[in-house]
């Protein structure tokens, strides 16, 4: 299973197979009639408060926002139950849609591993 990253502000491909939707906030800006998603996993993102830690100071909360977001994540049932769902539909490509400008550093990124490591886990 490919587990893609994509602004919701980059075009549609056919690659990109279950598109689900990655933020806590609907995105400004977007009506919800012209977003095409599938799913709206707000209970995988981060915490309100982990969120308000990043925004922040983003560059100087990296290193804090990966770590404590990837502990909200292993502790999460939310989470657990995503990847199980996405594992048991068995889509060929899976497409984390978020909407932070920073497309190098932000939760979609950690997600991604994140996502990828219990697949791995659970094949073992």
């Amino acid at each position: 299973m490919n587990i893609k990253i994509k602004r919701i502000y980059d075009a549609i491909e056919p690659t990109d197979g279950l598109r689900v939707l990655v933020d806590r906030l609907w995105p400004r800006g977007i009506k919800k009639e012209n977003l095409t998603y599938d799913l709206w996993a707000k209970d995988i993102s981060p915490s309100p408060a982990l969120r308000q830690l990043w925004h922040q100071d983003p560059e100087h909360n990296w290193d804090k926002f990966a770590m404590d977001y990837k502990s909200e994540l292993d502790s999460s049932e939310a989470f657990e139950n995503f990847v199980s769902a996405i594992k048991e539909k068995a889509p060929d490509s899976v497409t984390l849609l978020y909407a932070y400008k920073n497309q190098v550093k932000n939760h979609a990124i950690i997600l991604q591993q994140e996502i990828i490591n219990k697949l791995k886990e659970w094949n073992m």
